[in-house]
């Protein structure tokens, strides 16, 4: 296996485990939400439960942009290995 397609493999897998650590984030919040009762402070209850779902979205994103860029970054880290 050339490192390229080493480094390749490498990244991708660097990129599933952030979206694997974005599911405790996503399902926590669904958990708040659906176990927590209505009360007063709604408002601030539905900001601190969106705050978990924009999170575990934004490292979600993040993960999939890293598995889709990563045969550029592995050809940009070794464009000067000629094998």
């Amino acid at each position: 296996m050339k490192s390229r397609q080493l480094a390749n493999v490498l990244i991708k897998m660097l990129g599933l485990s952030v979206c694997l650590y974005a599911i405790p984030s996503c399902v926590s919040g669904i958990l708040v939400a659906v176990m927590r009762p209505y009360n007063s402070s709604g408002g601030a209850e539905f900001l601190r439960i969106g705050s978990y779902a924009i999170g575990a979205g934004v490292q979600f994103a993040i993960g999939i942009a890293i598995i889709a860029s990563s045969q550029k970054v592995a050809d940009w880290l070794f464009k000067s290995d000629d094998e």
